[in-house]
C-alpha cells in the first residue's frame, strides 16, 4: 500500500484523468470496477477517490461524432514537476509539443498537455491543492504506465532530455524491445517498449487489482469488455475497455512480483 502526502519527484507518473462524453456513466462502470467514490470539481471536472483518497480525474468532453476518426481514448497520464513553466520548455527543446499550458487551475496546480515527437499525449502536473494521486501501487489504483511505440528511439532520446531519465535494459524479457526509465535516484517510474506493428505511440495505464479474472467479471456486467486473462512474468493481466472504447489494463500480483 502507498499513499502519497507530498508531491512527487519530478518525472514521476503523479495523475490521470479521462475525457468523457457521460461522466454518470463513467461513474457507473469505473464505481462497479474499482469502487471509486466521486467529488465534482470545478469546469466539469470530477475527482475519483478511493477511501476519500483522490485516485484520478474525469473531464467532461462532447460525444464524437460519426464522423470522428480519432484514435481510441486513453487515460492521459501526468507526470510531476515542480516548475511546470520550465519543464514546458524542455518539451518545446527536446522537439515536442505543447498542446495547452502551461496554465494555472484554481488553487488546485499548474498543467501543461504535451505530445513527444512520435505523437503520444502526456501532461504535467504541478500540484498544490491537489497533489496527484494519493494512492498508488495498490488495488483499484493505478500501478504503472509505459510508452507503447513502432519507433522507440525517439522517445528514448525524448524523455531523457525533458526529466533527466536513466534507460536500462530488462534481462526478464530476453527478446522483448523494451527500456526501463528511471529517475536520476535510481526509481524506475516506467518504460518505452517498442512494437513495430503498433498503429501509433501512446502511454498506457495499468490498474492494479486484487483479482484479474474477477475484475474481468465486472467489467462484462458493467457494461465494459474484457479479454481472456493470462499470466505474465509479473502478474496475471487482461486488457479492459470501458463504455466508451477507453483501452487499458487490470494486473494482479504473482508471488514475489511487481
Amino acid at each position: 500500500m502507498s499513499h502519497v502526502t507530498r508531491n512527487q519527484p519530478v518525472g514521476t507518473p503523479t495523475w490521470i484523468d479521462l475525457d468523457v462524453p457521460d461522466v454518470e456513466r463513467a461513474k457507473e462502470f469505473y464505481g462497479a470496477l474499482f469502487g471509486w467514490e466521486y467529488e465534482a470539481g470545478a469546469a466539469a471536472y470530477t475527482v475519483c477517490r478511493l477511501r476519500g483518497r483522490a485516485v484520478a480525474g474525469f473531464r467532461q468532453v462532447p460525444a464524437p461524432d460519426s464522423t470522428d476518426t480519432a484514435p481510441s481514448p486513453l487515460w492521459c497520464v501526468y507526470f510531476a514537476t515542480d516548475d511546470c513553466d520550465a519543464t514546458a520548455k524542455r518539451i518545446a527543446d527536446a522537439g515536442g509539443t505543447l498542446t495547452r499550458g502551461p496554465l494555472e487551475i484554481g488553487d488546485q496546480g499548474t498543467l501543461a498537455l504535451a505530445a513527444d515527437p512520435s505523437g503520444a499525449r502526456f501532461g504535467l502536473w504541478q500540484g498544490r491543492a491537489l497533489l496527484g494521486c494519493e494512492i498508488v501501487n495498490e488495488p483499484d489504483a493505478l500501478l504503472r504506465n509505459d510508452l507503447t511505440t513502432p519507433d522507440p528511439v525517439p522517445a528514448r532520446a525524448f524523455y531523457p532530455a525533458v526529466f533527466d531519465f536513466t534507460l536500462d535494459g530488462n534481462d526478464d524479457l530476453p527478446g522483448v524491445d523494451f527500456s526501463f526509465l528511471r529517475r536520476p535516484d535510481g526509481h524506475e517510474i516506467g518504460g518505452i517498449l517498442g512494437v513495430p506493428e503498433a498503429p501509433s505511440a501512446a502511454w498506457q495505464t495499468l490498474f492494479e487489482v486484487a483479482d484479474a479474472d474477477a475484475a474481468a467479471e465486472r467489467t462484462r456486467a458493467a457494461g465494459g469488455t474484457a479479454g481472456v486473462p493470462s499470466d505474465t512474468i509479473y502478474a496475471r493481466m487482461v486488457k479492459i475497455t470501458d463504455p466508451f472504447g477507453t483501452t487499458f489494463e487490470v494486473g494482479s500480483r504473482l508471488v514475489g512480483t511487481l
